[in-house]
């Protein structure tokens, strides 16, 4: 028998689990889990709550999170926020949150499934309205709910500390209020500690279980904006003696087509109007008419002038009219940026979870996500997951399957998300997550651009 220690030593069986060996523990767990992720997916979807008003939907999260061990649950962070957090039994300096936006949308839900909601929200500012989730937030807080019990059963093997984030007022709160994303920044949620990494993932009308990515602004930049056009009150058949808002506004909607032709064609910009206020009765010429709309810009340096050419256009409008305009913008958000450095990271992990040939690159977007708060603080990916009966066709672009349920765009009343393909975005948080911990997917900040 050798009496040399070096050599005993290496014929000691080692009970390190190798990366391989987590990783499987990982997607074993999100299995296990995928049958109470969908079942909590059914639940939120027919008990939505539109923004600031996610209470219900709180209590479930930090319900759930609580069940967990979890050493830290904050709950009423900017309204109804809910952060998790999670500190691994080995030591590591790197903190990833992993984020889910918790509201829904003032929109009727028309998706035809059994689980349907029929939520009206009779006292929120402007309604009564039809509530439902047809952005896919139910989706997104159930995964990222799954996400906390995988991750949480392997917690003695992660080195370094996981922050769950349930956002609340991802939609935009009531103009006279506060919340978002921007509001649990300054409300600390992200104090201690802080992010190394965020990642997050939005479900959308692509093939199921595929992951699209973009290097550069992910989404849009985005304002919200109030156009005010104040007349004279008379009554409606004597309008000699007042001023009639109602043509300028008109005016201000057609003039507003053209606003794109304004700037560079070569970087998309879109401005829409989604609502039009006003008061008064229908023999009553009102004094005022407001219109409510979105201003979205593929590129954030094209905003302050798109806003000026917008301002220009209804100030001058409304006086030919013999009218006033005043134009606020409200709740600007950031586009979300994806650097090239991290997408470049984080791509093998992606790629890992659901097959290469299922991780593509995708044009941009005029939607937005107040998510790239976080993502452009603390650096990070945001990636959209397919969920929909779709495939690509020859230029990469999504197509119906053929006797599938079609394509159907987020805030459509009818859009639908496949319940199958919830585990796939179980597997993504548990994973990136726990790639990041162990710096696999890692960045150095000279990198990013």
């Amino acid at each position: 028998m050798s009496t040399d220690p070096t050599a005993e030593a290496t014929t000691e069986p080692t009970t390190e689990p190798t990366h391989d060996e987590i990783r499987g523990a990982l997607d074993r767990a999100a299995e296990a889990a995928a049958g109470q992720v969908v079942a909590w997916r059914h639940h939120l979807h027919r008990n939505p709550e539109l923004s600031n008003r996610e209470e219900k939907t709180a209590a479930l999260v930090a319900g759930h999170l609580r069940s967990l061990g979890l050493d830290e649950v904050r709950t009423g962070i900017a309204g109804h926020g809910v952060v998790g957090v999670l500190r691994g039994g080995r030591p590591g300096a790197r903190t990833v949150a992993l984020r889910a936006d918790i509201d829904a949308l003032p929109v009727k839900d028309l998706c035809g499934a059994d689980f349907a909601s029929e939520t009206v929200d009779a006292d929120y500012p402007g309604g009564p309205f039809p509530v439902s989730h047809a952005c896919g937030h139910d989706c997104h807080t159930a995964m990222l709910m799954g996400a906390a019990s995988v991750l949480a059963g392997v917690r003695e093997r992660l080195p370094g500390t996981v922050l769950f984030v349930f956002q609340p007022a991802e939609e935009g709160p009531p103009v006279d209020e506060d919340g978002g994303a921007r509001a649990m920044l300054a409300a600390g949620a992200f104090a201690d500690p802080v992010p190394s990494m965020v990642f997050g993932l939005h479900v959308t009308p692509y093939p199921k279980g595929y992951v699209g990515y973009r290097i550069g602004n992910q989404y849009a930049a985005s304002t919200l904006v109030r156009i005010v056009v104040t007349g004279h009150q008379t009554h409606g058949s004597t309008p000699w003696q007042g001023i009639d808002p109602m043509p300028a506004a008109g005016g201000i909607l057609t003039g507003i087509g053209q606003i794109y032709r304004q700037v560079s064609a070569f970087d998309p910009v879109t401005v829409s109007i989604g609502h039009v206020e006003d008061v008064g009765r229908f023999n009553i010429i009102g004094q005022t008419v407001t219109l409510w709309g979105t201003v979205r810009c593929a590129v954030e340096s094209d905003m302050a002038e798109v806003q000026r050419r917008l301002a220009v256009l209804a100030e001058h409008t409304a006086a030919a009219y013999g009218a006033m305009a005043a134009v606020d913008f409200l709740q600007p958000v950031p586009p979300v940026h994806n650097s090239a450095a991290w997408v470049a990271a984080g791509l093998p992990t992606l790629r890992r979870v659901v097959g290469e040939e299922r991780v593509v690159e995708t044009g941009g977007t005029l939607g937005y996500d107040d998510v790239s708060e976080f993502v452009n603080r603390f650096g990070g990916l945001y990636v959209m997951l397919g969920v929909q009966d779709a495939t690509l066709d020859e230029a990469g672009r999504p197509v119906p399957v053929p006797g599938g349920r079609g394509l159907v765009t987020n805030h459509n009343p009818r859009f639908y998300a496949d319940d199958d393909t919830l585990v796939t975005g179980v597997r993504l948080h548990a994973h990136m997550a726990y790639a990041h911990l162990t710096g696999v997917l890692t960045v150095d900040s000279a990198d990013v651009a």
